[in-house]
């Protein structure tokens, strides 16, 4: 899009659209207060804004709006196949908000949901309920973060803040809050818990450079990083998905050499990498609404619904980085998706 179309758009959450049922719950309140200025639109179901008919993907991106809704159940969902369970069995994830600030070319929620604009479900006691009813027999490990980047939207929504402090009282829970932020800010404020993994996806320059628009540098994860493990937190990286590029082993070789001349490899948790894969029905919605880009017009193999590289190149990138990645950190840390 040109400067000129850009300029034409309306800033990120002119518009707020909030579920006349939870206009006046806390949650709605403090959001509300961060965007004094901004029109708010009353609904009814957050459906109706979201899931509309002939709706501009590229262009929603460009100028999100804000919808503030009631979650229904089911409030935790079991974890996808297509996602490292670190040997949990009991793993599940949940979704308290949809959709993400960053505009990365490969991520599945663009082929995943019709609008780019991002959801936020207000009751998050219902979901804490939940989880805790999934306590109550075996442990419970937790993606909180698959749908949307919770750490970039702290600055207003504070649920990392409240998903830290609920997990201080269910020592059989283990959250993962999967990121690309560098928001420090936040997180300084926040205290370090056993049980809570900050899990930062990890990329090389070139696909950082070219297909992850307006997210943060490799170089500021990575000092974010830095800081988060001075602090304590338990801390994982996450070279996933791996993207075959032009140059991919001199792009990733290099990306594992920085991060651990400038990282205390022995503070790490532990490191997950796993070539590119996607569902099957996202990857054509994806197609549609970036048609330009080369990273996902690869002409990949379809196995059981799912898009993957040809086997022999899921192997070469998966075995590369499993290498690379052995000559810092011990093998029984490295997961590798297969």
């Amino acid at each position: 899009m040109n400067g000129l179309c850009r300029n034409l758009l309306n800033p990120p959450f002119s518009h707020i659209y909030i579920e006349e049922n939870i206009i006046d719950h806390p949650n709605t309140v403090k959001i509300m207060s961060h965007f004094p200025k901004s029109r708010q639109v009353i609904i009814k179901h957050y459906k109706d804004i979201f899931n509309r008919s002939r709706q501009n993907y590229p262009l929603q991106k460009q100028s999100q709006n804000l919808i503030l809704a009631e979650k229904r159940p089911p409030f935790v969902y079991k974890g996808s196949p297509l996602c490292q369970n670190f040997g949990n069995a009991r793993f599940f994830y949940a979704n308290a908000a949809i959709n993400c600030v960053y505009d990365c070319e490969y991520c599945y929620l663009q082929g995943m949901y019709p609008s780019a604009n991002i959801v936020v479900f207000v009751n998050l006691e219902d979901i804490f309920n939940d989880v805790g009813k999934l306590l109550k027999n075996d442990p419970v490990y937790l993606c909180i973060s698959y749908d949307t980047d919770l750490l970039a939207l702290e600055g207003f929504l504070g649920y990392c803040e409240k998903w830290m402090e609920f997990a201080e009282f269910y020592p059989n829970l283990t959250v993962e809050l999967r990121t690309k932020s560098a928001n420090w800010n936040s997180l300084e404020k926040l205290a370090p818990r056993e049980n809570v993994i900050l899990a930062w996806t990890l990329s090389c320059e070139h696909v950082w450079e070219k297909y992850e628009h307006g997210a943060p540098s490799p170089m500021q994860r990575i000092n974010c990083i830095d800081k988060a493990l001075a602090k304590g937190f338990q801390t994982r990286l996450c070279f996933d998905p791996v993207i075959y590029i032009k140059g991919w082993e001199e792009e990733y070789g290099r990306l594992v050499e920085t991060i651990f001349s400038k990282l205390p490899a022995g503070k790490i948790k532990d490191v997950s990498t796993g070539s590119f894969r996607i569902p099957c029905a996202y990857l054509k919605n994806m197609r549609k609404n970036k048609p330009y880009s080369s990273i996902i017009n690869y002409p990949f193999m379809a196995e059981n619904n799912v898009y993957v590289y040809p086997p022999g190149l899921s192997d070469k990138l998966n075995l590369y980085m499993h290498d690379i990645l052995k000559k810092h950190i011990p093998e029984e840390k490295i997961f590798v998706w297969k």
